[in-house]
């Protein structure tokens, strides 16, 4: 008996807009004796409704596109009981795709399916932030905006250079956000230029984080605050931290690993993500599903 596969392509996702490599991706899942079922989303929100509705009914879901569609699809799958959740794969077809580059998966999909049909599959930590999910990070701040702010249409041409673009532009508006955040009982009550709880290596396609510090499986987030800097020593510090990546030893960051943090404040702050825009609310709670997903990479 054929598994099934429930294959959901983002035809916007990327700078190509030939098929043949996603025909490529289906022969070798055929090969692994898949039987595929091809769905296209045509408008924000499509990859949730259709593997809400569907996935149930497979052995496999497999999503092309950016982070944007990964996180679509996963908050489909989330919305069903645990024990009917399918296993998950990412055929990488966006901009930046930072979650990809966190778990080396190939930009070429075929080379990318045939990588997930020959290991076992591997559990992940899912975000909850609010009534929401997401796939590797929700941050605000600077640079979040250039994520939900570069039209597709820019993303495709220009790459994860768009962004930059963008975020350079973003710097005339770069201001603090006061906000009390509560990460494992402890508190940090400030102004910060950026915020990310994150289960990546990479955020924002710019900041980086080491892969010893970074466990996708380990129940817990890695929290990196940026605060605003007071002294000539602090905006010192925060610059090294940032040009050399050096997060977790620096005195002009705060860095932590958390399972919960509460996000508190008096303005309507913005927040992204896995890059898509979403609204802020004077209190959120963030917290983690352990072994929320089971992917094939």
């Amino acid at each position: 008996m054929s598994k099934k596969l429930l294959f959901i392509v983002n035809p916007r996702a990327g700078k190509t807009k030939s098929r043949a490599p996603l025909f490529d991706a289906a022969a070798v899942y055929s090969e692994a004796g898949y039987l595929i079922s091809i769905h296209n989303t045509r408008r924000r929100g499509d990859a949730t409704r259709i593997a809400e509705r569907l996935g149930a009914e497979f052995d496999l879901v497999v999503c092309h596109g950016g982070d944007g569609t990964l996180n679509e699809t996963v908050n489909g799958q989330m919305r069903l009981p645990a024990e009917s959740r399918p296993q998950v794969s990412y055929l990488p077809g966006g901009s930046t795709n930072d979650f990809a580059a966190s778990l080396s998966i190939s930009p070429e999909p075929a080379v990318a399916a045939q990588s997930a049909m020959r290991l076992r599959p591997r559990a992940l930590d899912v975000g909850r932030f609010g009534r929401r999910h997401f796939v590797y990070v929700a941050s605000f701040g600077a640079f979040t905006k250039a994520s939900y702010s570069v039209p597709q249409d820019v993303k495709n041409v220009f790459g994860h250079f768009a962004y930059i673009l963008e975020g350079v532009r973003d710097l005339d508006t770069l201001r603090p956000y006061r906000m009390k955040l509560t990460a494992d009982g402890e508190v940090f009550d400030g102004e910060y230029l950026f915020g990310a709880v994150s289960n990546s290596t990479s955020i924002a396609g710019m900041m980086k984080l080491s892969p010893e510090d970074v466990s996708f499986d380990d129940g817990v987030f890695e929290l990196l605050l940026v605060p605003v800097p007071t002294t000539g020593v602090q905006l010192q510090a925060l610059t090294r931290a940032l040009m050399y990546q050096e997060y977790g030893d620096s005195e002009g960051l705060i860095f932590r690993h958390v399972k919960h943090v509460t996000a508190e404040t008096e303005e309507n702050i913005p927040w992204t993500l896995d890059g898509e825009f979403v609204p802020g609310a004077p209190k959120i709670e963030i917290s983690i599903e352990e072994n929320g997903i089971e992917m094939l990479l």
